[in-house]
């Protein structure tokens, strides 16, 4: 247990550490249940929108503007929380949009013309919702992952969230098939919104609110400009997330991949969903495993991700299928990483009392950079795939260098993950650290 810092005694350890798992656990099963809900409703937001007689055009404007403002919505939300230290009440806020809008699509069909105009607001809604809750979440979680390990935190985190992930768009097709129509699915999803509310009320009561005392203690900070707030972040930061841009330009959406599993008659059109159901099993499994491996060896691990990334359209977009089968794994791996291991890195390089900005501004340029990638792989792939797999490793190549620069930062203190438990600092305290 000597990785976990000096401590006054192994009991007190023990106790902290076990303590910190219950944490974890609890905030994965919340995202488990949420998963279900969100992911499980996006697999037949479009069909339910067309059948309520939305055309193509607006299916893809309603769901583009959606995941836009899941995005982009986090930069000031992210700033916000840090300011006030709600961190508690914009989670909670955030998954209880999720929960109560995804079940009142299941009456949008029974609205007659307002049917449509209602299901497109909430649907922007629920996006909304992840928007508000994400960066106080990750903050949390990140702060009671400290004892354990960032790495393991988020990786098992990430893990649980998959089991969701997988398992609603499963349970939705299932229902939808039983029944033959779409409305009873979205009902259904009402029982594990409720049980993400409930778990969430009840892991608030079991760990308290520290990151609020320590705000409050901290006293009123001025409100600086929109870009004031950004600037301050370390540099450091920013070139990690360059890095993370480039690699999620370079990660093809599965879109592009289930779209050349059909086109080329790989697999049938109802075998898709247990491909990406695979995919993100190897995400669970993947981010568990580097999850450890970082907190073993530190962030070199990683270098990992664009390795992965530059491999995928070789393998996922060949003419065989059981290449294409370990193409679509690899890309779940890196997808599995890209949501665990690089959230824990960021933890890493900016002061705790800054994690929500950090963390809203880098979704954001996640975001751009995931639009960007969608219409070059889209646009490459009709093209050529080799030039598609060759654009993709020059960019991978790119993100190599600047991980590069990152780790050499005197911002960031290579080794081990950092354990935020008492008298410990990550590297972005440490660099930030006022002088008396």
């Amino acid at each position: 247990m000597s990785d976990l810092g000096p401590t006054s005694g192994a009991a007190p350890e023990v106790a902290s550490a076990r303590s910190a798992w219950r944490a974890v656990a609890g905030f994965g099963v919340v995202s488990l249940a949420a998963d279900m809900v969100y992911e499980g409703a996006r697999s037949i937001t479009g069909p339910l929108l067309a059948s309520l007689g939305a055309s193509a055009l607006l299916v893809g404007l309603v769901t583009g503007l959606g995941e836009a403002a899941a995005l982009v919505l986090r930069l000031p939300f992210g700033a916000r929380v840090d300011r006030s230290g709600n961190y508690w009440r914009a989670t909670i806020a955030g998954y209880g949009l999720t929960a109560v809008c995804v079940p009142l699509l299941a009456v949008t069909p029974f609205l007659g013309a307002a049917g449509l105009a209602v299901a497109c607001v909430l649907v922007l809604a629920e996006r909304a919702g992840k928007a508000v809750r994400s960066p106080a979440k990750s903050t949390l979680l990140a702060h009671a992952a400290g004892p354990v390990g960032l790495g393991r935190g988020f990786g098992v985190h990430k893990a649980l969230d998959q089991v969701g992930a997988f398992s609603g768009p499963l349970l939705v097709a299932a229902l939808v098939a039983g029944t033959g129509a779409l409305w009873p699915a979205m009902a259904a999803l009402t029982l594990p919104g409720a049980a993400s509310i409930a778990l969430l009320a009840f892991l608030r009561r079991r760990v308290g609110d520290p990151l609020r005392e320590q705000t409050l203690e901290a006293g009123p900070r001025p409100r600086a400009p929109f870009s004031a707030v950004y600037r301050g972040l370390p540099r450091a930061f920013w070139s990690f997330s360059g890095c993370a841009a480039l690699t999620t330009a370079g990660l093809v959406t599965f879109g592009v991949i289930s779209y050349h599993l059909v086109t080329d008659q790989l697999v049938p059109t109802a075998a898709v969903p247990v491909v990406y159901a695979a995919a993100m099993a190897a995400a669970a499994v993947a981010a568990l495993g580097v999850g450890w491996a970082h907190d073993r060896w530190g962030a070199r691990t990683m270098v990992l991700v664009p390795v992965l990334v530059a491999v995928v359209p070789p393998l996922a977009f060949a003419g065989s299928w059981p290449v294409v089968l370990v193409g679509v794994l690899v890309w779940g791996a890196a997808t599995g990483l890209q949501d665990s291991t690089v959230k824990a890195l960021v933890a890493q390089l900016v002061p705790a009392t800054r994690r929500a900005t950090a963390y809203g501004m880098f979704a954001a340029v996640q975001g751009v950079a995931a639009v960007a990638g969608g219409a070059l792989a889209g646009g490459l792939y009709a093209r050529s795939v080799p030039l598609l797999a060759g654009v993709v490793a020059v960019l991978q190549v790119g993100a190599g260098c600047l991980l590069l620069v990152t780790l050499r930062s005197q911002h960031f203190r290579t080794g081990p993950a950092p354990v935020s438990g008492p008298g410990q600092q990550t590297a972005g305290e440490a660099a930030h650290r006022p002088s008396s």
